[in-house]
């Protein structure tokens, strides 16, 4: 996505990720309710990384794969553009993977985004809970393959058990208004088109990250190097939602207390971890928030 002319700026290219089992358009779902039109539109030129779809025989992709992928993402974004650095804005699980990459590669990161990206799993509220070693025996729904978009789908259902009712019953509340159901029916597209997470890299997500908690502790590796969070020395912003259930706002705060940044800010916004990105809410109170830490920390206005 290329930033607009008459609001260019100097800056390095952005690099958007997002969750490996999300689809990436939950950054550009429609008009009004786009992350990347607000970016676009305050002069960033960005780039969107498409996870894919991992079939049957990508259960063996490891999490260092995962890690290798967003590498070359990176690569490929400043080879594109001829910019020494990019920077990073991860959402969800794209935030932890974007901490992790920025750590390993810190001269190559000029900003770093955390948009509900969990750091400290202890703090992961009950989706830690629910995974929690004693009772989920992460090896045994591995075993049989990828993770299903269902299998995942049902633990996030567990934690807000009543979501799916109260979301039909704003539907024939609100049914009359065009605008609210094409909002609905762009977000239950999204919502339906999740994908596989490969068994491999599951395996090490769950039993590092959530169970043992390495990330926070310096304790996890990629392909034999230590991620030490502390490494990161860019601008770093956390954005936290108040009412999120999936990345609770201790979760992803941890980043700031690591990281060795001079700039650390913090930005709280109204809403849950989907609703916050792409609610009614989002484009005054979100997106304002991000154009305008990486127009302070990135950008020389070329106006």
């Amino acid at each position: 996505y290329r930033g607009k002319n008459e609001a260019k700026l100097a800056a390095p290219p952005l690099l958007v990720v997002p969750s490996m089992i999300n689809r990436w358009y939950v950054v550009d779902i429609r008009d009004g309710a786009s992350l990347v039109s607000a970016l676009v539109n305050g002069g960033l030129d960005v780039y969107c990384l498409d996870w894919g779809v991992p079939e049957d025989e990508d259960r063996h992709l490891a999490w260092d794969d995962v890690v290798r992928r967003l590498e070359h993402a990176m690569s490929r974004v400043r080879r594109e553009t001829g910019s020494a650095q990019t920077s990073v804005l991860g959402y969800c699980m794209g935030g932890t993977l974007s901490a992790i990459a920025t750590a390993l590669s810190p001269e190559r990161v000029s900003a770093l985004v955390n948009l509900a990206g969990p750091i400290d799993f202890s703090r992961g509220g009950l989706l830690a809970e629910l995974v929690a070693p004693q009772h989920f025996d992460v090896d045994a729904i591995a075993a049989a393959g990828n993770v299903a978009p269902m299998q995942m789908q049902t633990g996030f259902t567990a934690l807000r058990p009543t979501g799916q009712l109260a979301k039909w019953l704003g539907l024939v509340d609100r049914g009359g208004d065009p605008a609210f159901r094409e909002a609905f029916g762009a977000l239950e597209t999204w919502a339906s088109d999740n994908v596989p997470f490969p068994a491999a890299a599951y395996v090490t997500y769950i039993r590092e990250l959530y169970q043992e908690n390495r990330l926070l502790a310096g304790e996890h590796a990629v392909r034999g190097k230590r991620v030490d969070l502390a490494e990161i020395r860019c601008p770093v912003l956390t954005i936290v939602a108040e009412k999120d259930t999936i990345c609770p706002p201790d979760a992803a705060l941890a980043l700031n207390a690591k990281a060795s940044s001079k700039v650390k800010e913090v930005v709280s916004v109204p809403g849950g971890h989907v609703g916050a990105v792409v609610g009614s809410k989002a484009e005054k109170t979100l997106y304002p928030k991000v154009v305008d830490f990486l127009r302070r920390n990135t950008c020389d206005s070329k106006n």
